[in-house]
């Protein structure tokens, strides 16, 4: 139906009679100060030629009501607005808003609009819920909601009393200063919301029953469901967002975070208890958080929390490792034989021609430093971390039962999804293709819910070219990410091949190499991570996933593995390839005519990967995670801001006045979801994990970044972000799974960190198999082997050797025999006794780590006791509390037969007992079922 033949349904405000100081006043409620807004809806309109007519400038609020009285517009009355013409574009997006309006209303809600006075500008549509409306969509949603009855909640033993009371006096301080919107001792039964059950709920007022995320949750899914036959037949909001006839739709904050005055709300508590750098070191709201923003985000901020706590004690183990490295630096034997001048290893030199012979002394300093990381108390570390990644999971899971029980989360039902916009275009568009009729046809044949029939799905053969594209693009830019490493090794190598020639730089080249590389490896990771993410985007985007949920986890999957793949391939060079395909004396392998493959430090590799771990580590903590979140919004919120002073348009003569919450909400930045935030965190996590062997430190940068980044994230959310719908959801959902992934996989890692690029493996075969007094002295001379230098290949002996004296044998760093034996150069059996010890710890070091990580698992019960006792003590409870209010009811309704006179039948009994006055005033009166008591 046109919207032309609908009944007029505008009631227009009277121009001459403004609105009251009181109304002005309310910035979140409708111009009647009485029906509050509880979702907006915003969009950008453009006529030619427009003009006032008769009315009043003032005159520029419509309100859009169902079954209100009120001024009709007529044509040509007072305060007429006479359309310009419009462009076919405008005019059809025009009626698209005007048909989705009327199926609102239609729905049960209530509109209030702005009249389009300008010839062009921004119209928020508000809308309001209803009590009719809440009260049904709450029971289709199966919302559960707190009953009259609480019970106690009983904290276990007189022990475990005495300890949680003494823990919370001694937490009293850093406790955030909150109202206690649950009491920690007593709870609500709650039962999902049913009208024919209203006597069971403590409904004191309407308008609060229900709080403002879930008002704007229940406004949500209709706007999801609500379909426009005009947009070819498009299913919801978001289709309607995306084909640009809205520009946004969000729910409002509640009021400013840092309005002056004492007048308080839950915004401005969260900004002021939580959201600030000052109070950094107190718990998070937790309850407030997931009242606010809902249980999504709740949980996100609850396992940021658990995790960062989680941090302190693997810092504490990180810095003691690392001071028993410096206790014990004096007393490492390998690293003070390297440093005695007098054992006078000769080296072979580093480069062709231009790199002289070298004493191994001249590298004292890298040795002493390789100690500070690569010491026994690593490998103990390494253990302590796996089972830590282990703990952390396990509690996890336990702090997100127990949340789910306190937010009632228990037993809710997986929501129903919508078609994404995208999805909906795609089968039109086949349907167009299929069939001689057009698709807006086929499908006002076929009920836009009939998602079974065939012909309105997409087939593997419809998204083989999405896959086919997802497969090679993943493909590229992986071997995009293995070229650009690749590109660094040739820079370092060229780089140092250079540096060799000059004497002036020549002492300097591996510190100068190291150095430039790895902080060109950050620059390049920083750029493709951007990249990255746009093109997980994009790809996701032509796979054509069906609901969001599908869209996301398919999203987080390509997101993640690109960067992961791109953050950790640099490191992954270093740690296990780096200085393992380098040959020998004479028998070098080059990369390019000239330059040779570039090798360990004479203390080995750890300590380049505790360096390079360590830049990009905290590079991409400082620059992305903070200066990019932090400056990267305002700079588009200033862009905005600059956008709209220079939009042409006439003045608004209201713009001086104080605006309201939706003006101010639509300059905020839209909410893009919790990708990005748990991804960097995810990717921190593996730099905690992965590599911890080499970097004990590792967890106590992260702890300082996570101080920071739980502040940030409030901060934005509370003070940038627009408001997110509330989503209900019982855990975090993909990313416990690449959690764990990542967990398991770090066991693998460090054991082999800790048996091919550490030298504690060689130092156990020597001292407890080679050694003559089962010390570690000599063990440097027994890792060098000799090289005959007259096998230099021609042109590559060092010219103008400034060496002190002859040199006839050269060492360098493997286990190789010498050139007097049977078969020189060849590998010794040392070299083999060592790689054994090495696989053998491997294997050993894997399979004790995932049997103790296993046993943890087994030991910690992922329900804790307390709660598992009491969802069956709330069971019971509810059983209990049902059959006592039904017992009630039908004593309250036989109260008026008993006094009724005369010997009618049941039936005339049965509708006097119905007919009972519901509104009674004392305690635990009820009313028949489908009417309501309750005390406004």
């Amino acid at each position: 139906m046109d919207p032309e033949h609908l009944p007029v349904i505008n009631n227009y405000l009277d121009a001459n009679e403004p609105p009251s100081s009181e109304a002005r006043l309310s910035r979140m409620h409708f111009h009647d100060n009485q029906r509050k807004v509880d979702y907006v809806l915003a969009y950008h309109y453009r006529k030619r030629g427009a003009h006032l007519g008769h009315g009043s400038p003032g005159h520029s609020l419509a309100v859009i009501s169902n079954g209100e009285t009120g001024k009709e517009r007529h044509g040509g009355g007072p305060g007429d607005v006479e359309l310009g013409p419009l462009d076919a574009l405008e005019e059809e997006r025009r009626e698209q808003r005007d048909e989705f309006e009327h199926n609102l209303m239609a729905a049960g809600l209530e509109l209030e609009k702005d009249l389009e006075s300008k010839s062009q500008g921004s119209v928020f549509v508000r809308i309001h819920a209803p009590w009719q409306v809440l009260a049904r969509e709450a029971e289709f949603l199966k919302i559960k909601v707190p009953t009259k009855k609480m019970y106690e909640i009983k904290a276990g033993g007189s022990i475990a009393k005495k300890f949680s009371a003494i823990l919370q006096t001694l937490s009293s301080p850093l406790q955030p200063r909150v109202p206690e919107h649950s009491n920690n001792r007593m709870k609500n039964l709650s039962y999902p919301f049913s009208r024919e059950k209203m006597y069971l709920y403590n409904i004191q007022e309407k308008d609060t029953f229900f709080d403002n995320a879930t008002r704007s949750r229940i406004v949500h899914e209709i706007l999801k469901r609500t379909a426009c036959s005009r947009a070819n037949n498009t299913m919801g909001i978001n289709s309607l967002i995306a084909n640009n006839i809205y520009e946004a739709a969000y729910p409002l904050h509640d009021g400013e975070y840092d309005s002056p005055g004492d007048d308080m709300n839950d915004r401005k508590l969260l900004y002021q208890e939580w959201a600030r750098y000052g109070v950094f070191y107190k718990f998070q709201p937790i309850d407030l958080i997931r009242k606010y923003f809902g249980e999504k985000i709740g949980l996100y901020f609850a396992w940021l929390g658990l995790y960062t706590s989680f941090l302190i004690p693997s810092s504490v183990i990180g810095v003691i490792v690392f001071l028993y490295g410096c206790a014990t630096i004096e007393e490492d034997i390998p690293s003070k034989e390297m440093c005695d001048h007098q054992n006078a290893f000769t080296m072979c030199p580093l480069c062709d021609k231009s790199c002289d012979y070298w004493n191994l002394s001249s590298a004292c300093g890298t040795a002493r430093a390789s100690h500070l990381f690569d010491n026994p108390a690593t490998v103990f570390f390494s253990i302590f971390m796996a089972l830590w990644a282990t703990m952390f999971l396990e509690n996890w899971k336990r702090l997100q039962m127990r949340l789910g029980y306190f937010w009632d989360l228990t037993g809710i039902e997986e929501e129903e999804e919508h078609s994404r916009p995208e999805y909906e275009t795609k089968v039109r568009e086949k349907l167009l293709k299929e069939s001689g009729k057009s698709a807006v046809q086929k499908l006002e044949a076929n009920s836009p819910e009939d998602d079974e029939d065939d012909e309105d799905k997409l087939t593997w053969k419809d998204r083989f070219p999405g896959y086919l594209m997802n497969f090679a693009s993943i493909l590229f830019m992986i071997a995009l990410t293995f070229s650009i490493v690749f590109g660094v090794i040739v820079y370092r190598i060229t780089t140092a091949a250079a540096l060799s020639l000059n004497k002036a730089t020549r002492s300097n080249v591996r510190v100068t190499v190291t150095a430039t590389a790895v902080i060109i490896n950050l620059v390049v990771i920083l750029i493709l991570d951007e990249i990255y993410g746009a093109v997980a985007k994009w790809l996701t985007k032509i796979e054509v996933p069906k609901t969001e949920q599908t869209f996301e986890e398919r999203l987080i999957l390509k997101a993640f593995l690109l960067k992961f793949v791109n953050a950790y391939s640099p490191i992954f060079y270093v740690a296990f390839f780096k200085g393992r395909f380098v040959g020998r004396p004479g028998s070098y392998v080059y990369v390019f005519d000239g330059y040779r493959m570039e090798e360990c430090a004479p203390g080995g590799c750890l300590m380049e990967l505790c360096i390079q771990l360590s830049i990009i580590m905290l590079g991409k903590q400082l620059i992305q995670n903070n200066i990019f979140e932090i400056g990267v919004p305002k700079l588009k919120k200033l862009f905005r801001k600059l956008k709209d002073e220079t939009e042409p348009g006439e003045s608004d003569p209201d713009h001086s006045k104080r605006p309201e919450q939706w003006d101010l909400d639509h300059s905020l930045e839209p909410y893009t979801g919790l990708t990005p935030e748990y991804m960097e965190m995810i990717i921190q996590f593996g730099f905690v994990t992965l590599f911890v062997a080499s970097f004990p430190l590792a967890p106590v940068f992260a702890l300082l970044n996570n101080v920071i980044e739980v502040r940030l994230d409030a901060k934005k959310f509370v003070t940038e972000l627009r408001r997110p719908d509330a989503v209900r959801t019982k855990d975090i959902g993909i990313w416990f799974d690449i959690l764990s992934g990542i967990g398991k996989f770090s066991v693998i890692i460090n054991a082999f960190v800790i048996a091919v690029t550490s030298d504690f493996i060689p130092r156990l075969v020597y001292q407890y198999s080679y050694s003559h007094n089962g010390t570690l002295h000599g063990f440097v001379n027994h890792t060098l082997s000799f090289f005959n230098v007259s096998q230099l290949k021609e042109g590559t002996q060092p010219e103008n050797s400034q060496f002190d004296q002859e040199v006839q044998f050269c060492r360098f760093k493997d286990y190789r025999e010498p050139p007097w034996a049977p078969n020189p150069y060849e590998f010794s059996k040392q070299y083999w006794s060592v790689l054994s010890a090495r696989l053998a710890f491997v294997i050993i070091f894997q399979n004790l780590v995932m049997f103790l990580s296993v046993l943890v698992d087994w030991m910690i019960p992922d329900i804790p006791t307390d709660i598992s006792d009491q969802i069956k003590k709330e069971k019971s409870l509810l059983v209990d509390f049902f059959l006592k209010e039904e017992h009630e009811k039908v004593k309250l309704a036989d109260e008026p037969t008993q006094r009724s006179q005369g010997g009618g039948d049941r039936s005339r009994r049965s509708r006097a007992a119905s007919s009972a006055p519901s509104g009674r005033s004392q305690p635990g009166s009820i009313a028949s079922s489908g009417s309501q008591h309750t005390n406004v």
